[in-house]
């Protein structure tokens, strides 16, 4: 399918978030939009829970970032790769095939849930299974380039993922972090509430975002609307940003962003 400026998405029945850029132009619409108007070549961008790499296509594609992509299912993995080989933007990218947790290990996660794959728990026992090499985040960035934006999508082991990811979520050069907070961490005993604070302790704090007008706006709270929040920090070069950055062509819905 076309997606943005030049680059395609390639797409197939029952993958729920790679359709839902088939009907709405960008699935995440205002966060999507986001990663194009804050990203500039050289930058890089961290995807956490790539999927088939819709988000690593507008960072390294459209936008022309750095991208690291993370997907820990093998045959979403491979989805992810072609993907990437169909816009041409290889060189960019890096992707691996692991999990994303507090701690360096092994972890088993669901199979055959599409976008809701997740580190499996004793309620999983029926479903089918695979496990996954984790790393934790800081090990994984390493220390010579820090992510300008990150994106956080592992639904529910979002916290496991902050805690081994200080030293990145610290550091100044890493502005923004898009994490999806659903609810879905409860079966890991956490709420998001305790994460949200979490990010706020790292010098985070909660934006909406409108694309139109290129406008940030702050929250008192998580975004409760959306299944994510935009975490922010050096918000005026934020702003300064997205609101110099060029347009992009959402090309299946014939708009300018």
């Amino acid at each position: 399918m076309p997606f943005v400026d030049e680059m395609h998405l390639l797409v197939a029945p029952g993958m729920t978030g790679a359709t839902g850029n088939i009907y709405m132009g960008l699935h995440e619409f205002q966060d999507m939009a986001f990663v194009l108007h804050l990203l500039r070549p050289g930058d890089l961008f961290v995807d956490i829970g790539a999927n088939i790499g819709s988000y690593t296509v507008l960072a390294a594609g459209a936008a022309q970032a750095d991208a690291l992509a993370v997907e820990p299912l093998s045959s979403t993995y491979a989805r992810l790769q072609t993907n990437i080989r169909l816009n041409g933007f290889n060189e960019r990218v890096r992707t691996v095939n692991v999990g994303i947790g507090s701690s360096a290990g092994s972890l088993r996660f669901t199979a055959g849930l599409d976008t809701v794959n997740h580190v499996a728990t004793d309620n999983d026992a029926a479903q089918q299974q695979i496990e996954v090499p984790v790393v934790t985040l800081d090990a994984l960035v390493g220390d010579d380039q820090r992510p300008r934006l990150i994106k956080i999508d592992v639904e529910g082991f979002e916290h496991h993922v902050i805690e081994g990811g200080s030293a990145v979520l610290g550091s100044p050069e890493t502005m923004g972090v898009i994490m999806e907070l659903n609810g879905s961490g409860a079966r890991y005993g956490f709420d998001d509430d305790r994460l949200h604070q979490s990010m706020i302790r790292f010098g985070f704090q909660p934006f909406g975002y409108e694309p139109e007008t290129r406008q940030l706006k702050l929250l008192d709270h998580r975004n409760r609307v959306s299944g994510n929040t935009l975490y922010l920090k050096q918000i005026e070069t934020v702003r300064q940003r997205v609101q110099s950055s060029r347009r992009f062509r959402i090309r299946n819905v014939d708009r300018d962003i």
